[in-house]
């Protein structure tokens, strides 16, 4: 997303979509801090608002030239006759189109159909039109630029851990995280059609699948190769390769692109759940009568113990911590800090992910956000929502 000249990049993510909250220009731009009557007062930023961050170059996954290389031996008869018109997926280049003006809700996910992030699209909005998109970029553009109403990304796998790139990304695009989708994921292992499994040599699909089948595909002898995404696997076995080459992708994928299921239920782990976030424009106006989740990113000052008085803010006013994730920050990766007795020392600077079960209605979450400014440089709201807005 293009940012204008001369305004800020680090400002606070709570909008004047809530109305108990009050943002002004002050400096070079926001901070946060409470005041008696529901307010939050600016104060200048230091040296968080003066460079704008540019934007993370895309993860290239590893691709076999082996795989590209050989020739299909066997292409099977039984390709989806419909393949040529299942959806394009956008590209961050490529997002000119604008929605139909129909009332169903456009949700865009990355992958291309039968991945598993469409399926908790579905999960979400049973009855949504699902645009695929090439990468996690575009799927935060699309929504940015009107052509969809929300958003779909995994955020974290129980077996494989965070997906870096998208908290990179929450923190790029000015998105809310208005819901959650967990679901369940059963990988399978695929093939052309009559290909037994002593035949494969090879299996193609995201990292993160393989991460999860790591160990049953070492047992099968099964070299892991990388690909886009899981459906993106299954289609390229699906175009012609090798009998010797499976995908590690859906069910619905090998119904979509007529392969064989040549073994289901092939994770490790036999409770491999992802929790995806689910992306709006606009945020969900946080209250006080149901449970809320709420989730922040802010970076801190240097000295002792200082993260540790940072989740006491939290720990202090009886708030409970469900995740907490740390990325270095990209455009200012060390901070050098000053000691008489040591002398000089760079440390990495880290920007903090935080989930805490609370709403930003409460005055307990307000009282932990002012005590948290008192050591932050930086933060931001990403998003107050619902916890029954979890779907499971």
């Amino acid at each position: 997303m293009a940012l204008r000249a001369g305004l800020p990049t680090w400002v606070c993510g709570m909008s004047a979509h809530y109305p108990d909250f009050d943002f002004r220009w002050c400096g070079f731009g926001f901070n946060l801090r409470w005041k008696p009557k529901a307010k939050w007062e600016c104060c200048c930023l230091d040296v968080l608002a003066q460079r704008a961050i540019t934007p993370i170059e895309d993860e290239k996954p590893v691709t076999s030239p082996e795989v590209q290389q050989e020739s299909p031996k066997t292409i099977h008869r039984q390709f989806h006759k419909d393949l040529n018109l299942l959806p394009k997926p956008l590209s961050a280049t490529d997002l000119s189109s604008s929605p139909d003006g129909s009332s169903k809700v456009r949700v865009a996910y990355q992958g291309i159909p039968g991945a598993y992030s469409e399926a908790a699209a579905l999960k979400a909005y049973p009855k949504c039109e699902t645009v695929p998109c090439e990468q996690f970029e575009a799927a935060f553009q699309a929504v940015e630029l009107w052509l969809v109403d929300k958003a779909i990304l995994p955020i974290e796998n129980s077996v494989g851990g965070s997906i870096h790139r998208n908290y990179d990304l929450l923190l790029h695009h000015r998105l809310y995280i208005v819901g959650e989708v967990r679901m369940a994921v059963n990988h399978c292992l695929l093939g052309l059609p009559g290909v037994q499994i002593k035949e494969l040599k090879r299996a193609l699909s995201h990292p993160q699948a393989l991460a999860q089948c790591e160990m049953t595909l070492s047992n099968l002898g099964i070299i892991r190769v990388g690909a886009d995404d899981t459906a993106g696997a299954a289609k390229i076995i699906a175009a012609g390769a090798s009998r010797d080459t499976g995908a590690v992708a859906s069910a619905r994928a090998a119904e979509i692109y007529g392969l064989d299921i040549i073994a289901e239920k092939i994770q490790d782990d036999e409770d491999n759940i992802t929790r995806f976030l689910i992306l709006s424009r606009e945020p969900t106006i946080p209250g006080t009568g149901r449970e809320y989740k709420t989730s922040i990113v802010f970076t801190l000052e240097e000295g002792p113990g200082i993260l540790f008085k940072a989740l006491a803010a939290f720990t202090l006013r009886g708030i409970s911590l469900t995740k907490i994730e740390s990325r270095p920050r990209r455009k200012y990766p060390l901070r050098v800090v000053n000691d008489p007795c040591k002398g000089s020392a760079k440390y990495f600077h880290y920007l903090f992910y935080i989930d805490l079960e609370a709403s930003m209605a409460e005055p307990r979450t307000q009282n932990a956000l002012t005590h948290l400014q008192e050591i932050a440089t930086f933060i931001r709201i990403l998003g107050c929502y619902p916890v029954d807005n979890t779907i499971s």
